[in-house]
């Protein structure tokens, strides 16, 4: 029976058994099984990056032997699978150098739709194996799915890792430099309380009213002692917050 369906070769003559189980769309990548001994593979591509559509690509079991698009059998099946494991090694090296989030994320991007296309591929080939399990050549390209799936699901695993280590490593490091502003604050705050009662002194001295004649000739003394609050605030902050941080730890 010849099939009416234009995503399909024209040079496969589909039983109505399988034809029935088509539609006009590719759809996913999946076995499809005949009544006469007949199998379809429908199989995507290798994904490309921000591309929600997938080109499917055909392989046809007549009873005999397979067809391809290109009348080449599974020698393209092969080469399909080589296009995979070549995305593969490609991201791969990516994530070896990617020091950014943003790298990282671009990668993600297309691991995630890689890690599941190579997966749909290994089930699709899974089920045609369990049919013609005497198809040496068959489990071969069923095995090369398989490792081909795991290093895609290694691929997105790593990737997702390496992403969250840089987030808590970024993270890491707001947290060493937001500790450093603290401390550097707060010793800034110990110098202010410090020189306070100097600078109150000094603003009330310097006033343009009438001070007693023992407050003029006791500027020394007046200054030692705005020296010793200072130390006593020094002391006291100091003390206090010594003893906070030793009750939090």
């Amino acid at each position: 029976m010849v099939h009416e369906l234009p995503h399909l070769p024209a040079s496969f003559d589909l039983d109505a058994s399988l034809v029935d189980q088509l539609s006009n769309r590719n759809g996913c990548q999946r076995c499809v099984r005949g009544e006469q001994g007949q199998l379809l593979l429908v199989l995507h591509e290798v994904p490309k990056p921000a591309v929600p559509e997938r080109k499917a690509l055909f392989f046809w079991f007549d009873g005999h032997q397979w067809h391809g698009a290109n009348e080449n059998g599974l020698a393209g099946l092969f080469q399909l699978l080589d296009e995979y494991a070549k995305a593969i090694d490609e991201q791969e090296a990516i994530i070896d150098d990617a020091d950014t989030a943003k790298e990282i994320f671009d990668l993600i991007r297309h691991a995630g739709p890689l890690s599941r296309s190579s997966r749909n591929l290994y089930h699709a080939l899974m089920d045609a194996a369990t049919v013609l399990t005497k198809d040496r050549e068959l489990r071969s390209a069923r095995d090369r799915a398989h490792e081909n799936e795991r290093a895609a699901d290694l691929l997105y695993a790593d990737a997702r890792v390496t992403l969250e280590f840089i987030r808590a490593e970024r993270a890491e490091e707001q947290a060493k430099s937001s500790d450093r502003l603290a401390r550097l604050g707060f010793r800034l705050n110990l110098l202010a309380g410090f020189f306070l009662p100097l600078v109150a002194l000094g603003g009330l001295m310097g006033m343009n009213v009438k001070l007693p004649d023992f407050v003029q000739n006791a500027f020394w003394l007046i200054f030692g002692g705005g020296l010793v609050f200072g130390i006593l605030i020094l002391f006291l902050v100091g003390y206090k917050t010594g003893e906070s941080s030793e009750e939090d730890g």
